[in-house]
């Protein structure tokens, strides 16, 4: 039965707290309601040092990788591209190896620089190959991004074969929520300004989208609000490639299911945008800690499948237009 949008965000809300209150008590540790009701110590401790910071961390990563694919998409016009295909990741990765190789002695925040300044690069250089491209084909737009990003991967691992860190760069590969405990996560706070600025400026975002001319003809600057929406897109990538890895497809899916449910035109697509992200990477994580319980698979291998599933099945439905 299909739903208006207030009852999608009744229902989304719903799922929301059902699916974290799930989360909560999924786990190789041993915890339940009754012993956190006894005040058991253990309990306790894990619940707060571990499955709390957990479901936080799943529920920022999906509001953030869904509300930078959608920013993307609006900034290229292009319902297929998203940080995975706009070389927004690939370059994150190179710029966290390169952290590794200049930098005596990393911190995280060290790290989280080099990853945001190559991301926002990289995808400077992607929005300026598509803005040189005469036709923008619907589905040669991302092939470019994945090729761009082919290229920078490949530089990636070759200096990490080079300089003998191509350990440290596999842990950067695949997304995993598993080492997430307290103090280890926190880095994804800072997508919560991040995406109140994208509220406020979503429709610019759109915009600028339809070009410089058209952008100046109505009193917008261009160059600063494009700039503005690739700066946020790299920042929310490179906190999430940081703190848990790469994580595929979300900015990709989510967006074109809201898109396609309730149109792309109202205010409040960037709300139901961050919803179902986050709905969906919660599903995704449960997922990958229960097919094969007690042990765990990578959240990302979980999107892999559903997300090329999905990619494949919109392409191939082929009615979507640049």
């Amino acid at each position: 039965m299909l739903v208006d949008r207030n009852q999608y965000r009744y229902l989304a809300v719903g799922c929301l707290v059902l699916l974290g209150l799930a989360s909560l008590f999924v786990g190789a540790l041993d915890m339940s309601l009754l012993q956190l009701l006894a005040g058991n110590t253990n309990a306790w401790h894990t619940l707060m040092y571990s499955r709390l910071p957990r479901v936080i961390a799943v529920i920022l990563t999906g509001i953030s990788l869904s509300i930078a694919g959608l920013i993307m998409q609006k900034l290229s016009q292009n319902r297929f591209v998203s940080p995975s295909t706009a070389v927004t990741m690939d370059g994150a990765r190179l710029g966290i190896l390169v952290a590794f190789i200049v930098l005596s002695n990393q911190s995280l925040w060290s790290i989280s620089i080099f990853a945001l300044l190559f991301a926002a690069v990289s995808t400077v250089l992607f929005m300026t190959a598509v803005s040189k491209l005469k036709i923008k084909n619907i589905v040669f737009v991302p092939l470019l991004g994945i090729m761009i990003g082919m290229i920078i991967d490949s530089i990636t691992t070759f200096l990490a074969l080079k300089f003998d860190l191509l350990q440290v760069l596999s842990g950067y590969m695949t997304g995993s929520f598993t080492p997430i405990l307290q103090g280890k996560y926190e880095l994804l706070f800072i997508s919560i300004p991040l995406i109140i600025i994208a509220v406020h400026y979503v429709h610019r975002f759109s915009i600028v989208a339809m070009g410089e001319d058209f952008a100046h003809n109505i009193g917008m600057n261009y160059k600063r609000v494009m700039l503005l929406g690739i700066l946020i897109v790299a920042t929310l990538s490179a906190s999430v490639i940081v703190t848990i890895g790469s994580i595929p497809f979300v900015g990709l899916i989510v967006p074109n299911v809201i898109a396609y449910r309730f149109g792309d035109g109202h205010q409040d697509m960037l709300l139901d945008t961050a919803l179902l992200g986050a709905n969906l990477l919660l599903v995704c994580d449960l997922i990958a800690r229960l097919v094969i319980y007690p042990y765990e698979v990578p959240v990302s291998l979980v999107l892999g499948i559903i997300g090329s599933a999905y990619f494949l099945f919109i392409l191939l439905r082929g009615n979507y237009e640049t």
